[in-house]
């Protein structure tokens, strides 16, 4: 990513956690001009990202924006990283495993080099890139649609390709859990995730606890579908009661910031 995206990212992510800013709060924290905020600040407003009007601006709720794989591996890297380093413990030596094309998934294959030998299978672009250059690891990449929103193949041929498949593992993760289920919010991306959970003898589900009690479009499971649900600390004790006693097999995961 070049540093003008970046910078277009960490000015989306602070609209983004503060809800409404003043043009001259992006100036002040980011310091630069405010004909530079302005420009990019029109630029993701043209995308749908966030609404600009009188001198603030203010976060447009979009599915784009929250589908984004841009966005989606620029925010909670730390908590990424815990649910990776948590989900290690449940591969093994000679396994098959599929990721899916969430940024969270993503994160597990730098790290899966460390379990040696192995087969990966992905739609995912990005970690299909680091998977490429790692050792010991027999990677397959799973055709189809490219959709560069997701950063990923989807759709039938997808779809396809992994009904033809059988891996022991899938690792992957939800945009939202509400009342006790997982729900994406594009039907095609949800489509290829469910064929992926079918072809998989044990699945294990990532997510990070700001997730929960959160909106999107589509079901994708019931979190009691899946053999593990690892969630970064922060999920409140009264929700991880009634998922326990509701039959979910879930695990806390410590994160650790710096």
């Amino acid at each position: 990513m070049s540093k003008t995206e970046d910078r277009r990212q960490d000015i989306a992510d602070y609209v983004m956690r503060h809800g409404q800013v003043r043009i001259e709060d992006l100036v002040s924290h980011f310091g630069v001009s405010r004909m530079t905020i302005h420009r990019h600040v029109d630029l993701l407003a043209q995308q749908g990202i966030i609404r600009k009007l009188h001198g603030m601006v203010t976060v447009l709720p979009s599915g784009v924006y929250e589908s984004s794989f841009r966005y989606r591996q620029g925010i909670g890297r730390a908590e990424k990283e815990a649910l990776a380093r948590a989900a290690l413990a449940h591969v093994e030596a000679g396994q098959v495993v599929m990721l899916d094309d969430s940024s969270t998934a993503g994160s597990t294959a730098p790290l899966l080099a460390e379990v040696k030998p192995l087969t990966v299978i992905t739609n995912s672009v990005h970690a299909g890139a680091v998977l490429m250059e790692a050792g010991d690891v027999d990677f397959i990449c799973l055709g189809g649609q490219y959709h560069p929103t997701y950063n990923a193949y989807i759709g039938l041929l997808c779809e396809n390709a992994i009904a033809g498949l059988r891996a022991n593992l899938l690792i992957c993760s939800a945009s939202a859990v509400s009342g006790g289920a997982a729900y994406i919010q594009d039907q095609h991306v949800v489509r290829v995730k469910q064929a992926m959970m079918r072809a998989c003898a044990k699945r294990i589900l990532l997510l990070e606890a700001a997730k929960f009690d959160k909106i999107a479009l589509h079901a994708l499971a019931d979190l009691s579908a899946f053999d593990a649900v690892l969630v970064t600390d922060g999920l409140p004790a009264a929700i991880a009661d009634q998922l326990q006693e509701a039959g979910v097999r879930l695990q806390i995961v410590k994160t650790v910031t710096a």
